[in-house]
């Protein structure tokens, strides 16, 4: 079942158009990953999902519902969760600070607390941490309070946007650890990402961008397979 879905998809900043009549589908339940390199549009792209940028044209549909426009605000409440590239954390803030400046949507107290029992579990270094400002956290502790808290609120569409960045290989194999944890929990993961071979290992399907349009998409395992993509981003 379709969660998420463009189609014909335009978008830019005033007269620069960066996004190209983009068809693009997250499956419910399932990992996609989106790929390309610097200036393909993906930050563009998951600005439009998000309600951060409104497109020119063409439709963007989540839960079947045609949500093309809707603000961010109005998206965090329908169910989709970004996790911005940088982490954009609260540095001065404690851990738990943090946690609650994201659980802003939520009403009652007993609420926030079932939520922050849930992602206290799947990030138990952060329970330790929780007293701790933001700024004294390592970049893989640091990138998991940017996912703990956009999981604080619930979440049917988690968006992660580059989280392999700044991080050493052992703190990337950790977060898509992580990643694949949570997935496994029944949640739907987009994931957006230069580190294509771990990209593609964690994913169901891929879609690859180059100069604001697709130029790849299938299954992971046949587009692992794509010359183009070998040659392009695995340099083989």
């Amino acid at each position: 079942m379709t969660l998420l879905e463009t189609k014909a998809l335009n978008a830019g900043y005033g007269p620069l158009q960066i996004l190209w009549n983009i068809d693009f589908k997250v499956d419910e339940k399932s990992v996609t990953a989106l790929i390309g390199a610097n200036g393909a549009g993906k930050t563009t792209l998951i600005k439009v999902l998000t309600g951060l940028l409104k497109p020119y044209s063409g439709q963007v549909f989540f839960k079947g519902v045609d949500v093309t426009g809707y603000p961010a605000h109005r998206m965090k409440q329908m169910g989709v969760s970004l996790v911005p590239e940088g982490r954009r954390l609260f540095p001065n803030l404690t851990v738990m600070d943090n946690l609650l400046m994201g659980a802003y949507m939520l009403r009652q107290k007993d609420e926030f607390e079932k939520r922050l029992e849930l992602v206290l579990e799947l990030f138990p270094v952060l329970k330790e941490r929780r007293n701790q400002p933001a700024r004294l956290l390592s970049g893989g502790e640091a990138q998991m309070l940017a996912i703990a808290r956009a999981l604080i609120t619930p979440s049917d569409l988690l968006i992660v946007d580059e989280p392999s960045s700044g991080l050493a290989p052992k703190l990337v194999d950790l977060i898509f650890k992580k990643l694949e944890e949570l997935h496994e929990t029944g949640l739907t993961i987009l994931v957006v990402d230069q580190f294509v071979e771990r990209a593609l290992s964690i994913s169901d399907t891929v879609y690859v961008m180059e100069n604001g349009k697709i130029a790849i998409q299938g299954p992971s395992t046949e587009v692992a397979n794509n010359e183009h993509l070998k040659k392009t981003y695995l340099g083989l």
